[in-house]
This record gives C-alpha cells, sequence and structure tokens, in this order.
C-alpha cells in the first residue's frame, strides 16, 4: 500500500479507477446544489486531484478553476475533462494557501477531501496551516460566496463515525462557525475482486480484507458536507 502522497504523485490511474466508483447515486451534486445553486457560478476547486468535483460541476457552472500541488494528479483531470467536452475550465498547480487568482474572483470554492491535509500534514503547526488556507479562501471569495468542504466520515461505515486523525480537524471547522450534514457516497464496484484489489491499494490491508469477507461490491461511505457563506 502506498502512503496518500505517493498516490498523489504518483499513483493518479489506480486513484482515478477508485474514485470513479464513489457516489454511484449521484448525492454529492445533489449536496451542493442545495447549499448553492450552480448555474452561472464562477467555480474554484482546491485540491482537484484527478478532478472528480470538477466533472461533476463543470456542466452545471459559468467557470471551473482546477487547482492540485501534484501535476501528475491534474494530468489526468484535465485528460478527463477534454473527454467530457467541455470548455469552460482551466486547471494549475498551486497550494491551497497560494492560489493564482485574484482578490474577490470567486462565487464558490470547493475542496473534496483535501483540506484536511493542511492539518494532516501540517505537523506542529497544523492549525497555523489552516488558518493560511482559510485566509486565502476569504481572500478569493466574492461577498455572499459560499465555502464548501466534503471530507470523509467513515469508509466501510453505514452512519457517520469520522476518522480519529481527523478530530482536531473537524473541531477547527466548528470553532470556525461552518455548518455541516452529512450524506452517504457508496462506492459500486463491478466486482468482488476489483473492490478487495482497490480498497487495498488506498485504505490498506484491513479495509480489503473486510470487504472481501463482507462481500462488499457495493461498500458503505459516510461523506461530511461543511459550508459557510462570506
Amino acid at each position: 500500500m502506498p502512503t496518500e502522497q505517493e498516490v498523489y504523485n504518483q499513483h493518479a490511474e489506480q486513484y482515478e479507477r477508485l474514485i470513479r466508483r464513489e457516489d454511484y447515486h449521484n448525492h454529492i451534486l445533489r449536496a451542493v446544489e442545495q447549499i448553492c445553486p450552480l448555474k452561472g457560478l464562477d467555480v474554484i476547486d482546491l485540491g482537484a486531484g484527478t478532478g472528480r468535483v470538477t466533472r461533476i460541476l463543470a456542466p452545471h457552472v459559468g467557470t471551473i478553476k482546477a487547482y492540485d500541488t501534484s501535476a501528475h494528479m491534474l494530468s489526468k483531470a484535465q485528460a478527463s475533462l477534454h473527454a467530457m467536452g467541455v470548455s469552460n475550465w482551466q486547471a494549475g498547480v498551486a497550494d491551497h494557501r497560494q492560489v493564482p487568482v485574484p482578490d474577490a474572483s470567486a462565487d464558490l470554492v470547493i475542496s473534496g477531501w483535501s483540506f484536511c491535509y493542511l492539518a494532516v500534514w501540517g505537523g506542529e503547526t497544523w492549525r497555523e496551516e489552516l488558518e493560511a488556507g482559510y485566509k486565502e479562501v476569504l481572500r478569493i471569495l466574492r461577498p455572499g460566496g459560499f465555502f464548501i468542504l466534503l471530507e470523509t466520515l467513515g469508509t466501510g461505515q453505514e452512519s457517520p463515525n469520522p476518522p480519529e486523525h481527523l478530530a482536531g480537524y473537524y473541531a477547527w471547522l466548528a470553532e470556525k462557525g461552518f455548518q455541516s450534514t452529512w450524506i452517504r457516497t457508496d462506492y459500486r464496484f463491478n466486482s468482488l475482486a476489483e473492490a478487495a484489489e482497490l480498497c487495498t491499494f488506498f485504505f490498506g490491508e484491513t479495509l480489503g480484507r473486510e470487504v472481501s469477507r463482507n462481500k462488499w461490491i457495493i461498500l458503505p461511505e459516510c461523506t461530511g458536507v461543511w459550508w459557510q457563506k462570506k
């Protein structure tokens, strides 16, 4: 099992295979639109990876800019967006704390399964890293714009069971006054063999064995949705 950093820098193809299986009920789009109607918006997707959230939103918004620190992941995102035939997007390498766009240039900033890494990889200064990212989001949002975060609340879980290593981050979001809800974003795999392979690849051998034991072609996943209006 590669580390998360290794996945994002070296294994875009396999990661893309995994995330293509998630949210087969399309709950993410409905959850975002309930918070912030998308038509005509200028959107920035932070930590876009291989383009999961960008692909969901691009057909429904005015413009969308996808940023990630990994050019390896973004190359996959760009290829898939070209294949969709949409033309309202741009992509570039950037950190959450330094986004190359003007002040007040976005109606919506969204980050899926990525903003948390400011805390997870932030070491002893994790709060300062989160504050720097949050300050940057406020800089680029227009008045009345929304900041939406998607993060895991438990893989292989039928109801929210947040990972312990994200407890401090989730407490920080509460301190900042974010509203929140949760949705199911279950994975649906083509076969049990594929489910075991891809879950072992990203989540580790323990979950891979559990998938095989439970014959989880459909793997339950709980996803938290946090949002705040500027």
